[in-house]
Formats: structure tokens, sequence, C-alpha cells
């Protein structure tokens, strides 16, 4: 009997792949940074530095790449975006000094930032709506995933090929993935030769009215709490990709392979929170039907656990316990990943790739905002532990803005404005 793949899963596969491979090409600098560091003669305020440069463009392309996938639609743009960040990654083997590094990191980061929102376009017409908290959750496993396998196997790399030679064959990687995305992909499930009655069945409609017109002013005010809560998130994720294995070399004087080691562990835990995350969450939503309760309890839950886990980091210096704590706080600071990608589906399915671009803007500026602090922080300092004392701190306040956010409530063109006094008006 000849084993089928249905064409759902085969695109849901390929959108885990590339969160895997994103997520690897965005995160090897941080395992390479010693000898980087070492080669170009940087301060660790320049390597925060060059942590931010994805981060800039990254952000600007959030709302502009959701927008894109929305007009364009996810086949054409991922392909671009594919070429250009596998271009930019092979690139930085290329590198001669802080500036070439820099343009590196900036042009991976334009052609990573359309790819998330317009992942999220995909899968709101490729996933049936009582599954889109596993789907985010499982790509966002898989970037996880990313994270976790990306230390040794850069360290391993860099001793085959010297660091240079690891950014080279990553980019080959990404080359190979979009040819594949661009031949198998389509943007309407319905003109994809393999897929079955059945599954089509099981999607959900396609808003009429065809490429929308995004209405701007009211989209951003319904999601500025969701982009609020994500930039706490945000906040913590870009500490650990960016500075976890420097902390465990420079905390602990481990070398390299060593440290790669212990920033893996610490990664793979966040595999088990974002697959745990979205599955909680749709469980929830199956047996209540409540969105707002399958949503918030579980990011609330993951902030709260975040936020706790990390504390006794500040009252040891055991490496073990330091690890198991990292690990911990990763984990459920990955819960809120199937949730929070869910909410902008939830919110408006007509316009999922702008409203997820909104959202991630959120973790765009954190990306900017925090290896910059943290790089200044450590110089200033000589502490490898304050940057994770401010983290603790923005997981208090994401945990509070997350109550602000409205999954339940579908989002409309013309969104009514609700007076103090309960009155409500349309809005102009």
């Amino acid at each position: 009997m000849r084993l089928r793949f249905k064409a759902t899963h085969v695109v849901l596969a390929m959108l885990c792949v590339m969160y895997f491979i994103t997520y690897i090409d965005r995160v090897n600098v941080g395992t390479a940074a010693s000898e980087i560091q070492k080669e170009l003669h940087l301060t660790n305020t320049q390597l925060g530095l060059v942590f931010s440069a994805f981060a800039y463009p990254y952000l600007l392309f959030q709302v502009i790449g959701g927008w894109v996938g929305d007009h364009f639609g996810p086949r054409k743009t991922l392909f671009w975006c594919g070429m250009i960040w596998a271009a930019a990654t092979i690139a930085t083997g290329f590198v001669a000094d802080l500036a070439t590094l820099f343009i590196a990191r900036f042009a991976l980061g334009f052609g990573e930032g359309a790819t998330f929102p317009t992942a999220t376009r995909a899968m709101q017409y490729w996933t049936p709506a009582t599954s889109r908290g596993f789907a985010q959750g499982l790509t966002h496993a898989f970037a996880r995933l990313g994270n976790a396998v990306t230390p040794p196997m850069v360290a391993a790399l860099m001793l085959w090929l010297t660091w240079r030679g690891a950014f080279v064959a990553l980019g080959l990687v990404s080359l190979i993935w979009g040819i594949i995305w661009v031949w198998y992909f389509r943007n309407e499930p319905k003109d994809h030769s393999a897929i079955t009655a059945e599954e089509l069945a099981a999607l959900p409609p396609r808003p009429a009215g065809g490429r929308p017109q995004v209405p701007w002013g009211p989209l951003l005010r319904r999601m500025w709490p969701v982009t609020l809560t994500y930039f706490c998130y945000g906040w913590t994720l870009w500490l650990y990709l960016n500075w976890l294995p420097l902390f465990f070399k420079n905390s602990y004087s481990l070398d390299i392979k060593s440290s790669a080691l212990f920033a893996s562990g610490v990664f793979f835990a966040g595999v088990i929170g974002d697959s745990l995350g979205g599955i909680l969450s749709d469980a929830i939503l199956k047996r209540t039907g409540n969105v707002r309760l399958a949503r918030l309890s579980v990011t609330v839950l993951g902030f709260a656990g975040a936020l706790a886990s990390l504390f006794p980091i500040l009252f040891t210096r055991d490496i073990t316990f330091v690890a198991a704590c990292l690990s911990a706080g990763f984990f459920f600071a990955e819960l809120v990943i199937g949730p929070m990608w869910s909410v902008p589906m939830d919110i408006a399915a007509k316009y999922s790739g702008t409203a997820a671009g909104i959202m991630n803007t959120g973790s765009a500026l954190a990306a900017i905002v925090s290896p910059l602090v943290a790089g200044f922080v450590i110089d200033m300092t000589g502490n490898w532990y304050l940057p994770f004392l401010m983290s603790m701190g923005l997981l208090a306040v994401g945990l509070v803005s997350a109550f602000l956010m409205r999954p339940e409530r579908p989002f409309e063109d013309r969104e009514p404005a609700v007076l103090p006094a309960g009155k409500v008006v349309a809005a102009e």
C-alpha cells in the first residue's frame, strides 16, 4: 500500500522546516560570537550592536511584510524572503569588520522580517480553526529546536569549516528550502493538485472581497495590548538567544563546546514548551468554546512560571541549578507562543498576516533593545546576571498586560468605541 501524505500536513511540515532554518540563521551568531569577537576585536557593547542589527529591518518589515503576505500571497513572499536571508547568511562568512558584519546581519533581518506574519497567513487558509494553537505551537517548537541544535551544530561546523565556512554552509540550506517551497505551495488550497475534498471541507472559508484593504487605525487599536504583551515575552527570548552561550562561557569559564551544550539543553526545554502551549490552548478551546480562556490562561501561566523560575538564579552560582532554572524559565516562557500567535487569527482573520506583523513588532523591538541593554550592562558592571533581573521585570509587565487582550471579540473594519459610561458609538 502506497503511503500518502495529506497536502495540509506537507504544507505544515514545510513551514516547520522554515521556522527551524530561520532560527538557526538568526541565532548562529550567538554560538560563533566568541570567535567573531576575538577575530574582529569587538567589545561586548559592539557585540550587542551586532546582535541587534538583525532586528532593525525585522521590526520594520513585520507590518510591511505582513501586508505583503496578505497582498501577494505566501508563495512568492516566502520564496523571495528565503533567497534574501540565505544570501545574507552566506555573506556573513565573508565579513571583514564590525561594519560589514552589521550590514550582513541587517540584511538577514530584512529577509526574515516578513516570514512569520506571512506564515501565519498561510496557516490561516491551510489549517482548521480548531487547530490554530497546535499549528502555531508546532512551528515555533521547530524554531526552538533550531535554537537547541544550533550551539552544538555550529560549534561542530566551526571545528570542521571555521566559523566563516559554517555560515556559508547554513546559507546554502536556506536556498534549497526556498526552491522547494515555491515549487510545492499554492496560495489557495483548492488550487493544489494533491488536496482532497475532505481536507478542503475542514479548512476555514475564504473571506470575500479579494485582496483586503487594511483599516490601519482600528486594527492598531485592537492589537496594541497584544503587541505590548509580546514585547515583554520577546525581551526574555532575545536575551536567551543572543547571550546564553556567552553567559555560560564567561560566568563559568567553560570552553565553546561545553557552553554550547549547556545552552542547547536550555533551548530544548523551549521545544517542549512551544508544543505543549499550543496543545493546551486548543484543548481548552475545544472543551469550553471560550477563546479568551483558552488563550489567556496558558499565556498567564507562561509568564508567571517563567518569572518564578528565573528568580532563584539571583541567589546561587551552582551551574547545574542555574541551568535547571534557566531551562524551566524558557519552558514556561515558550508556553505563550501557541496561544499568542493564534490571537491575530482569532481577532482579525481577514487581516491575519498584518495583525500578526503588528504583534511581532513587539518581539522585533525587544530584539533591538534587549541585546543592546544587556551588552552595555555587562560591560559597565561585569555582572552577567543583571540582564536576567531586568527580564523578570518585563515578565511581570507581560503578566498584567495579557489581561488587556480580547481574542474572543472578532475585529470589524469599523470598530465601535466604548465610552467610560458603557455607551457605544460608531468609530469614525
